[in-house]
């Protein structure tokens, strides 16, 4: 059973920084793709960022240029960097696997961008 683990969520001021991080087992990391998404309340979860097993990567709009996605295959980790957070980037953010046609969802953690 793969579980994915995310943290590094919080409460931030608009123009701050915060990684987000989700650790993943019970699968061979190297072979999956990985994605972050996010809710805000009252809306659809959305794409935020993915990335490939051969590191390639892409982001949604509204991030590009301040958000960097990125992986540690010895690790196990995935990670998100999020830069110059506006207030429109609260919500909770869920990593993703995707590997062998099989998705699997982590349990989300919480960011707040206070303006």
């Amino acid at each position: 059973q793969v579980q994915l683990v995310e943290s590094g969520g919080g409460l931030v001021q608009a123009g701050g920084s915060l990684r987000l991080s989700c650790a993943a087992s019970g699968t061979i990391f190297s072979d999956n793709s990985f994605y972050w998404y996010r809710q805000a309340p009252g809306k659809q979860r959305e794409l935020v960022a993915g990335i490939t097993s051969a590191g390639a990567t892409n982001y949604v709009d509204s991030v590009k240029g301040r958000f960097t996605i990125s992986r540690d295959n010895a690790k196990n980790t995935v990670y998100l960097q999020m830069n110059s957070l506006k207030a429109e980037d609260t919500g909770v953010y869920y990593c993703q696997s995707y590997g062998r046609g099989r998705r699997y969802w982590g349990q989300g953690t919480q960011v707040t961008v206070s303006s």
